[in-house]
């Protein structure tokens, strides 16, 4: 394996990669042409950090987004912090367009549900992982988008189980996005009768047809455990039985004479309709369908729910192990709120602990990935060379094989630093089919080799890297480029 000194020998004396790829097509760069006429953006002059630490502005843009874009700062700056978070609190008032136009151009994004079927597999999981990749690198409302990554894992789906090959791709659209900043009840629920969940957690399996069958338990231990309460959450085995018997019933049916119409259903003749007792709640004989709802009343609103949610959104915006002070106060205000998502993360945001914990998180392969193209920005069709990137690097959109989803914590992903060295050369040289950047250009627009760096570090560079950089930079300067993404200050957030 390629230890990190051999790996900055190699790029300072010159050995990078051969480019291998043209850029972006003919048809791309006319999409790209189109749209940002269309939707032109006000052009802004970057204004890089200056401080040796990391300051608040590149923090929050660090933690609040997928990583600051050249202008990022700068319009932070003119708008203030506050004022920014608010903003994307409320993604649904922020003009996303452009980002909209590029993910409609994939072929799969608005087939209807149960057409869906129509299309190979293949082409959904591309189309899917396309999808995310161009919101998380060009969509204006970043914190939805970090968000949509926190519930993907959260309530994680592998799309390689069954009927997931298509109906995950509903979820995500069903489910995901649109819940992604809004109630936490409403995800729960809405997730409980997806289709893509039902088949992946058996929960159409889960019917009651005699009195000597046993409800399937798959989805209802996944709620208890990891959706909601948590693994410590105080709930027993006899609880995790009765919410199985609360969402007994509920399948995902076809009709394929009506144009391959895919439902989910509540069928009467299968559900256990008996008095039930969970977590010391009862619920009464002859709740049918609205068995479910109490169930998620329940456990949505329930004590160790806002403790679990409550660490894990601190451990993805503070720090792997959350602060027990943070924790408490955004727990509160979940409780407060009722599970409003908005609410608990402005909490959460005014932390001191948040405010204070810079350069603690170490970026996830995506995040990696994300954050580079938007550092540099780099026009991506976000096609099989950047999929193939996260493929080698673990972290393959969707794929996850467990309920768990992928680890929000650094140690797992560790092993992946000798291909970001690789990612890093490749990008830097344009050796990415689909993907291009223009390094002379943005160092004008930074007015120089010392302003870009500290865009991409996040503040100066410290003695040791100022060295490195300026010893590769004055023999093979897109080498320096490659050097400063493969830099620790850059694999963390």
């Amino acid at each position: 394996m390629t230890t990190r000194r051999e790996f900055i020998q190699h790029i300072a004396a010159g050995g990078a990669l051969a480019g291998l790829g043209l850029g972006l097509g003919g048809c791309e760069r006319l999409s790209e042409e189109i749209a940002s006429a269309i939707f032109p953006a006000e052009q802004i002059i970057p204004r890089p950090p200056s401080g040796t630490e990391v300051d608040l502005l590149t923090h929050v843009l660090n933690r609040l987004t997928f990583g600051p874009r050249p202008e990022d700062r700068a319009w932070l700056e003119r708008q203030g912090v506050d004022a920014f978070i608010e903003q994307q609190l409320a993604p649904g008032q922020i003009d996303d367009r452009l980002c909209a136009w590029r993910v409609a151009e994939l072929e799969t994004m608005a087939v209807p549900r149960g057409e869906l079927y129509e299309y190979p597999p293949e082409l959904i999981l591309n189309d899917l992982g396309r999808a995310k990749l161009i919101r998380a690198v060009s969509s204006k409302r970043q914190l939805q988008e970090v968000m949509v990554e926190f519930w993907s894992d959260h309530l994680n789906i592998a799309i390689a189980k069954g009927e997931c090959r298509w109906m995950k791709l509903a979820d995500d659209r069903e489910v995901i996005q649109p819940h992604a900043l809004g109630s936490f009840r409403d995800v729960i629920r809405a997730s409980a009768t997806s289709p893509a969940m039902l088949i992946y957690l058996d929960g159409l399996d889960n019917k009651i047809l005699h009195p000597e069958d046993r409800p399937n338990e798959n989805y209802a231990r996944e709620l208890l455990e990891l959706h909601t309460l948590g693994v410590h959450g105080g709930y027993t085995q006899r609880d995790v039985m009765e919410a199985a018997r609360c969402l007994s019933g509920w399948t995902f049916t076809h009709d394929w004479r009506r144009y391959f119409t895919a439902r989910v259903a509540f069928e009467k003749s299968r559900h256990d309709d008996g008095e039930k007792e969970l977590l010391g709640v009862r619920i009464p004989a002859g709740g049918g369908a609205d068995d479910l709802e109490r169930l998620i009343d329940i456990v949505a609103h329930h004590e160790s729910t806002a403790t679990h949610i409550a660490t894990k959104l601190c451990r993805t915006f503070i720090e792997d192990s959350p602060p027990t002070a943070a924790v408490g106060v955004v727990a509160d205000e979940f409780r407060r709120s009722r599970g409003d998502l908005p609410s608990t993360l402005r909490v959460l945001f005014a932390t001191p602990e948040f405010r204070s914990s810079r350069g603690t998180l170490f970026k996830r392969p995506m995040r990696f990935v994300v954050s580079a193209l938007r550092a540099l920005d780099a026009r991506t069709d976000a096609g099989e060379p950047i999929l193939a990137t996260l493929r080698r690097m673990g972290h393959a959109p969707f794929q996850y094989p467990t309920p768990d989803g992928y680890p929000q914590e650094a140690e797992p992903w560790y092993g992946t630093l000798l291909w970001r060295w690789n990612f890093a050369i490749a990008l830097a040289h344009n050796s990415l089919p689909g993907t291009r950047i223009d390094a002379p250009a943005l160092i004008d627009r930074f007015g120089s080799t010392d302003a870009f760096a500290r865009h991409l570090l996040g503040r100066s560079p410290n003695p040791l890297e100022r060295e490195a950089l300026t010893l590769t930079h004055a023999s093979a300067p897109l080498d320096a480029l490659a050097l400063t993404l493969a830099s620790p200050a850059f694999q963390w957030q």
